[in-house]
Formats: structure tokens, sequence, C-alpha cells
């Protein structure tokens, strides 16, 4: 049995994370370093060499890469079609980053995947900060730090940031937005909000309906609402100025919405509205349908390290949900969370905007004397608690690490050496934590999960992808168009991701049978295409009959594995080289 001493000297081995914690807590200016310095470290890596992830972030680079080469600034397209069911906001600042980095000498910057990838690394880096400036509404300094670190380093931020989509972007806005709400509610009455609050407040919700549309009135006005009506009253609401918001709202976004709806005839307003919002609240769209409870399922994984600590001081937060602080951040969780759950549409990163309440909720609730714990860790009902919240910390590093492995040894059969020994540390760091869960060193645990996950994401994201050749079939293929001796046409037969159709070029021409690929290899000049095995049969045949089937050479083949199909894919390239 350890004795008092050695269990002291144990624990003091990680000491270190709360001295990190301390170093935020001395200023603002240290408290902004220290959520940066966490941001960069699990944001850069992978940054650059993650390939285009299908479907949607190639969607959204290639409709930005079109918006670069035609110079029409309000119209969205993916190749011929009109892609009109997101605003232009993305593709904007998508557009000034590969502008500027096409100005500063980037080498095939329209298809350099990781400028596009700008907005969101910035997105996601001011979400992480204003949760900061949002948390210390409700928390002194190093209570805000804490929050701000759960919510920087949780796995869905974690992963937005290195996509080229709206999500990161729409993050920011929500919290920023969330922030000016927090302190009309709080100091409702007593102390009048200043102008740069108000200001920040209308910007974020004017950018956030460029970004994505009605999501950014939608998180707002939900806690909104609830709190009117908990408070039985919307005076509170005055001091945000609503007047000079809105107006200042409809300068921000009604030309490009004018503009669109005349350019497109109204078709605008019907595929935004009538064939995305409402078709993914009547139905699961593009197969992302899930059942009620998807979320609260998932989300033990997409906000690790915070979740394990959110579940514990969850009941801590609603048995003082009468407090102007628990109101507020459940007004902030709950609606939008019952909402999301009910529409059959289900992706992860739809609840993104909720997790800084979160975050902040599960410091309020467990740091020391936050809140008042009705359940001590020393009492048998604690421990179980704490003990189920700390397996939780360690499942999924390991889970992670474990399946990254097998993944893989399974589809290339290499070990990824580079980040096994990150992924080690993570798993050991994450059972610190759940040690100090476990000895109710809450602080100390948050901080150690903190720290696991600045280990798990450079590991799995910097170190281990890179060596999964199977997940990077479009790369490749654009590898084998780029060695061929001359600039061919390029067509591809039954492989239809959207990275294929950013890394090769706006005019990819996609077929649809074998007798289809013979005609385009054989309409003179440099020609290449690419064809599934499902296909290769009909192609072969349809080259056996043609006397000029004998020019065409197979140039190279790729194997490997399609995330969104969920199976094993291998393409041959055929070519005419004149």
């Amino acid at each position: 049995m350890n004795s008092p001493a050695a269990d002291r000297t144990r624990g003091d081995r990680f000491r270190f994370a709360e001295t990190v914690l301390a170093f935020g807590a001395r200023s603002h200016a240290n408290a902004c370093a220290l959520i940066l310095a966490l941001c960069l470290a699990c944001f850069l890596p992978g940054l650059v060499s993650l390939q285009p992830m299908d479907r949607d972030e190639p969607r959204f680079a290639q409709a930005t890469k079109q918006m670069l080469e035609t110079g029409d600034l309000v119209d969205i397209r993916f190749q011929a079609e009109a892609r009109h069911k997101k605003p232009v906001g993305i593709h904007w600042v998508q557009a000034a980053a590969v502008a500027a980095g096409e100005a500063l000498g980037v080498p095939e910057a329209r298809t350099t995947i990781a400028l596009y990838r700008i907005p969101s690394l910035l997105g996601a880096l001011a979400a992480a900060l204003l949760s900061y400036w949002a948390a210390l509404v409700f928390l002194a300094r190093r209570g805000a730090v804490l929050a701000a670190a759960l919510f920087a380093t949780c796995l869905m931020l974690c992963a937005e940031a290195h996509l080229a989509k709206t999500d990161a972007l729409l993050a920011a806005c929500c919290t920023a937005a969330m922030g000016g709400l927090a302190r009309a509610w709080i100091w409702r009455g007593r102390r009048d909000l200043d102008r740069a609050t108000v200001l920040l407040f209308w910007a974020a919700v004017a950018v956030g309906i460029l970004v994505k549309g009605p999501m950014v009135p939608l998180f707002v006005g939900l806690p909104a609402v609830a709190l009117c009506l908990l408070h039985r009253s919307g005076a509170w609401l005055r001091a945000l100025r609503p007047a000079f918001g809105l107006a200042l709202t409809l300068v921000v976004v009604a030309p490009w919405f004018v503009a669109i709806v005349w350019k497109s005839g109204g078709a605008f307003l019907s595929a935004s509205v009538g064939q995305d919002m409402l078709a993914k609240v009547g139905g699961a769209a593009e197969k992302h349908g899930a059942p009620p409870g998807t979320y609260l399922l998932v989300f033990f994984a997409t906000f690790w390290p915070g979740a394990a600590f959110a579940a514990l001081g969850l009941p801590l937060a609603l048995a003082n949900r009468r407090t102007d602080a628990a109101a507020f951040l459940l007004a902030w969780i709950v609606p939008a969370w019952l909402l999301f759950e009910a529409v059959p549409t289900k992706l992860p990163h739809y609840l993104l905007p909720v997790m800084p309440a979160v975050a902040l909720l599960a410091v309020m609730a467990l740091v020391p004397g936050a809140a008042l714990d009705p359940w001590r860790a020393g009492t048998l009902p604690g421990r179980i608690r704490h003990a189920a919240a700390a397996a939780l910390v360690v499942l999924i590093p390991v889970g992670l690490g474990a399946g990254l492995v097998g993944v893989a040894w399974h589809l290339d059969r290499v070990v990824p050496w580079a980040g096994l020994a990150p992924l080690a540390a993570a798993c050991l760091v994450a059972v610190a934590s759940a040690g100090a869960l476990v000895r109710a060193h809450r602080e100390r645990a948050m901080m150690l999960g903190v720290l696991a996950s600045v280990l798990l994401v450079p590991g799995v994201l910097g170190l281990t992808q890179p060596s999964l050749a199977a997940l990077q079939v479009s790369p490749r293929l654009a590898a084998i168009r780029d060695r061929l001796p001359c600039r061919p046409a390029v067509a591809s037969l039954g492989y239809r991701e959207p990275s294929l159709v950013f890394l090769i070029g706006t005019d990819l021409t996609m077929l649809n049978t074998g007798a289809e690929a013979r005609d385009f290899l054989s309409a003179g000049g440099c020609r290449l295409v690419f064809v599934d095995g499902r296909h290769a049969g009909d192609l072969e045949a349809t080259r056996a009959r043609d006397p000029a089937g004998g020019q065409v050479s197979v140039v190279g083949q790729v194997s490997g594995f399609n995330l969104n199909t969920g199976r094993r894919v291998d393409l041959s390239a055929y070519a005419v080289t004149p």
C-alpha cells in the first residue's frame, strides 16, 4: 500500500501541467500566447501534407479555384455545375489566400490545398482566442485559459483547422457573437456594453451569414429566445443595439445576396433553401443520416479530451441551472443540441459552435470553488463517476493509436514508425490525466488532457497520415499525369472524387462507359484516362475491336482505399502520348 508521501511524490511529477496553466494566468498577453501555442502545435502538423479530403473540402477548394480562373466573384460553380448551396464568404477568403500565395511565388499555388486551408486555420485560431474572451465573463483568468485550452485542443476543432471548409470560420463567428450575448445577459441592468463588443457581435453575425447563411443567427437566436423566456423579458437584448446591428448586417450581406439572386434568376434561393437546408431537415442528405442520440455518442471522441470532464460536470451545472452563468451555458448548448439530434442529416462538426460552452461548463463545474459538488470524489458515487470519466480520457488516444497502426498495416503493410513515439507519449500523458482525475485533482487532470492532445494530434496528422499511401488515391493519380512527357487532356471512368478534379483541373472529363473512354483516347493529341477496375474489362473489350487501340498504353496503376465509399479501388492509367 502506497504511503501518502509516495502518492504526493508521484503527483508532483506532473505538477508542470499546473505550472503551464499558471504561466497563462499571469496576464492576458500570456493567456493569448499560451492558447496560440497550443493551437499551432495542434493545427500546423499535417496542414501541408494532408491530401484534399473528399468530398466537401475539394468541392469548396475547386469552386474557389474556378472563381480565380474566371474572375467571377459572385457565382459559385464546381466544373459546369452551379454550387448554390452555400454563400460566397468562404470562397472570397480562400481566393485571397491563394492569390497571396501566387504573389509570394508559391509554385502551383492553385492546386496547393494548404493555401485554401489558411482561412480555416485562422478561423480556428480566432475561435480559440474568442472562447477565452467569452469565458472571462464567467471565470477568472486561470479558469478562462483552461476552458479555452480544452476547446482549442479538442479533436473536432483540430480536424476543422485542417480542412478548407466553412466550419472553423463559422465557429469563430458564433463564439464572437455568443461572447457579446453573454455580456449582455450577465451584465444586464448593471453595466452597459461598450461599442467594441456591440460592433464585434454584429460583425460576427454579418460575416457568419456570408460564410454559412442562417447558422450564426440560429446558434445565437436559440439561446436568446430561451433566456428571454426564462427572464420573462427581452429588454436585456436592447444593450446589443439591434437597430444599428440589423442595418450593419444588411449593408454587409445585401450586395452579394442581391447580385447572386439576380444572376442566378432565383436559383440560389431554391438551391440553398429548398435543395440544401430543407433536404437535410426532411431526410438524410448525401447518405449522412443517423438516429437521434448520435451526437451524444460521438461527442466523447469529437470533444476529447474535454468530453469526460464535461460529462462529469453536467449534473453539477444542472443542479445550479438557476444561476445566470449556468442558465446561459445550458441555453447555449441544449436547444441547438436537441435541434440537431432531431434533424436526420448528421455530421459531427454541426455542433462545433456549442463546444466552447461545453468547455466552459466543464471548468465552471469542476474547478475548485467554481461550483458546489454534491457528490464528493471521496464518496462511492463520486469515485465511480470519476473512474468512469478517467476511463474515457484514456480510451480515445489508446483506441486511435492502435486503430491507426492496424489500418496502416492492413492497407499498406507498413508500420508508421514516425508517429509511434508521440502516440505512445499521448497515451501515457492521458493515463496521468486519468490518475489525477481519480484523485480529484481536476484542474491538473484537465491540463494533462490538453497536453495529451498536443502530442496526439501532431502524431496522427503530422507523422502518421503521410505514411498511409492507400488513402492518397487522387494525389497518386495526379503524379502519373505529371510524369507524362506531354500535358494531356484527362478523363476518368468510374472514379469521380472531387479531389481528382481539384488536382487535375477544371476541364477533367467524367466518362460513363468504356466506349466513351476509347473515343476520348482516339480524339487526337496527348490523352490520359484513369479507369476504375470495375470498368477495365469494358475498355479492354472496346480496344480489342478498335484498330487504333494498340496506340494506347498503360502508364501507371494505383491501388488504394476510398474513405467515402468504404471500399478498395484499383485504377489503371491509359495514355496516348504522340
